[in-house]
């Protein structure tokens, strides 16, 4: 029998007075009690209880064994009632990871309308253009852009889909004019987002045309966020890929144009990802339906506008 289970037997015995009572508690027999309290006497090489055959009284010592051996107990029914109640409700702290815009667009609006209904709950984002290891990092969750996932074994959730679009500034068009085509873009100061989700030397645009290709090796400006590429498109340094999520307030605005307005670049798949899909605590199965919710609504928003846009 192991420790635990014994110190259950010792406390029963204790509380109820005798060995029958406390194999009536335990669903067990008074053979199988009295010998896990003898067996614990003999670990400790301490008498903890004194026995007549018509009574039972603790030692000193089983005294003061009885008072921690209850606050050990009380401390794994609270431990396990704690458990049962992260499966039933959500409550605790959300460690989350966001690719970028994603985070700063969508995700950060997302966690503020999902604690409007859940207070309970709170959340660590950290927002990185990388796919985390969830295990290693000690994330619940990663929520990233992506053509497909590698096969990790975890759960994947599906949000919705999205693409990139090309902006520019009113300035920049006002100086260098519009390009009419992919293949005009060779003419134009083309910036550069490196990263694992945007393409390194290529545009691959799909338009009325098909996909066509548009090399951007010689580009000037290189940076590794599409956020702080939206910063560079509005002070006129040129014409640079910006995911919807990054591009739509710009357009709202009037501080970004959509460039070749008929073209966009790859649609991705934008996923929550998390460890297991068994056993998984109230709190991450109600965000992840609030997401799927909601992120599809905000996605087909977004794409309206930048459909809606015009060169100007």
């Amino acid at each position: 029998m192991d420790v635990f289970q014994t110190l259950r037997f010792f406390v029963a015995v204790a509380q109820s007075g005798s060995f029958t009572a406390a194999a009536q508690v335990l669903d067990t027999n008074t053979t199988n009690v009295s010998k896990a309290i003898s067996s614990l006497e003999a670990r400790l090489q301490t008498r903890l209880i004194n026995r007549t055959t018509r009574r039972l009284a603790l030692t000193e010592a089983g005294l003061r064994y009885l008072e921690r051996c209850e606050r050990i107990l009380d401390e794994v029914r609270e431990a396990d009632e704690e458990a049962v109640t992260a499966n039933t409700q959500p409550v605790g702290r959300l460690k989350i990871h966001a690719m970028s815009a994603v985070g700063n667009h969508y995700v950060i609006d997302a966690i503020a309308r999902y604690r409007e209904l859940h207070p309970t709950v709170m959340f660590d984002l950290t927002l990185t253009n990388r796919l985390p290891d969830l295990l290693e990092e000690g994330y619940d969750m990663s929520i990233v852009l992506a053509r497909d996932l590698p096969d990790s074994g975890f759960v994947a959730q599906r949000l919705g889909v999205t693409y990139s679009i090309l902006c520019a500034s009113p300035a920049y068009l006002k100086k260098r004019g519009h390009p009419d085509s992919p293949a005009a873009l060779a003419a134009h100061d083309c910036l550069k987002i490196v990263n694992t989700v945007m393409p390194v030397e290529n545009w691959v645009l799909d338009g009325p045309e098909g996909v066509e290709t548009v090399n951007v090796a010689l580009s000037p400006f290189h940076i590794n966020t599409a956020d702080g590429m939206t910063v560079a498109i509005t002070n006129g340094m040129g014409i640079g890929i910006q995911p919807i999520a990054s591009a739509v307030n710009g357009l709202r605005a009037g501080t970004l144009v959509r460039v070749l307005p008929g073209h966009h670049l790859e649609a991705l798949n934008l996923y929550a990802i998390y460890p297991s899909r068994k056993f998984v605590d109230a709190k991450i199965k109600t965000w992840v339906a609030f997401l799927k919710h909601s992120i599809p609504v905000v996605l087909a928003a977004d794409e309206n506008i930048v459909g809606s846009a015009k060169k100007s």
